[in-house]
């Protein structure tokens, strides 16, 4: 597997497998100069309940564009030497060593980086491979998943903490819930008669729709939308005849990088011509970390979302 490095350059990691062999190797090559200097009494708890003294804190590898984005809006932007595949925002971190999808990470690949402290979303994986980041002799902090205000700020909280501008913290985490609950008070006032429905895919090939406790699904909320999804939970396929039962007015999707998906793409697509949707051509397409990223610019797009559903005002 190979990650991709700024413009045309590349990273090529070794194949996955040989947990301890990697082990061995990833601190063979570490130990004697990460830098990592564990100050006494400076240690934070993170998502995962685990106790993690983050050091020096400067050399960076962000997993997650809501961490990426924070670690920015914290002012600490230039430490980060490398990030995963979903952190496009702000657009300088697309000049940064890319690892790949944060769910398939390579735990040679990581540790060629030299990292002082990675901070990582808590959906990454895989689990074997987290197993040896947590063993190797630089500190790893796990970020909460937590699709909401607070959420947002128990993450700006553990990555402030873990870079030691708490005070910062506070300050970007004020404005966050200002800015977040002046969106959802925006969306809130429509009335329940004009609520939209809104099927969120995060692709055409197998319609796996969002349902509850999906990013999806919030923000979906926090916009004023309706979720007809959210009798399941997470991403559930959606069958031509339950997507006519729950006949979207509606379809949220996110953007390809290229310009697509095009409203021909997407209903073209048999399953989606026959909802309501369809009929009025209803397609909103937005960038995938801003939307379902749920950091520092989700009152923006809780704003954008609701213009798109609800342009007459």
């Amino acid at each position: 597997m190979a990650g991709n490095v700024g413009e045309g350059r590349r990273i090529d990691w070794f194949q996955p497998g040989r947990i301890a062999a990697m082990l061995l190797l990833a601190l063979s090559v570490l130990a004697p100069s990460c830098g990592f200097k564990a100050l006494a009494g400076e240690s934070i708890v993170d998502a995962l309940g685990r106790t993690v003294a983050p050091g020096a804190a400067t050399r960076i590898l962000a997993l997650g564009s809501d961490v990426t984005e924070i670690v920015h809006a914290l002012g600490a932007g230039e430490r980060i030497i490398a990030v995963d595949r979903g952190s496009k925002y702000p657009p300088s971190v697309t000049g940064k060593p890319n690892v790949g999808y944060r769910r398939q990470l390579s735990v040679e690949g990581l540790a060629g980086l030299r990292p002082d402290l990675i901070l990582a979303a808590e959906d990454s994986g895989p689990p074997e491979a987290l197993e040896v980041l947590k063993s190797l002799a630089f500190p790893i902090v796990f970020i909460p998943q937590d699709n909401s205000p607070q959420g947002i700020e128990r993450k700006i909280a553990l990555i402030a903490a873990s870079l030691g501008l708490e005070k910062k913290g506070r300050t970007v985490s004020a404005e966050m819930l200002t800015a977040f609950q002046a969106a959802a008070d925006l969306a809130a006032r429509i009335p329940p008669e004009r609520r939209r429905k809104v099927v969120f895919f995060h692709g055409l090939e197998k319609l796996s729709a969002a349902g509850a406790g999906t990013s999806a699904d919030a923000i979906i909320r926090y916009a004023g939308g309706l979720n007809p999804m959210d009798m399941v939970e997470g991403y559930k396929a959606a069958s031509e005849e339950k997507l006519i039962e729950m006949a979207p007015d509606v379809i949220l999707m996110i953007s390809d990088g290229k310009g697509g998906p095009t409203a021909e793409q997407v209903f073209g697509n048999r399953a989606l011509a026959a909802t309501p949707a369809a009929a009025n051509r209803a397609l909103i397409v937005l960038d995938g970390a801003y939307m379902i990223g749920f950091g520092p610019r989700t009152a923006d797009a809780i704003r954008d979302l609701a213009k798109a559903l609800y342009p007459e005002g």
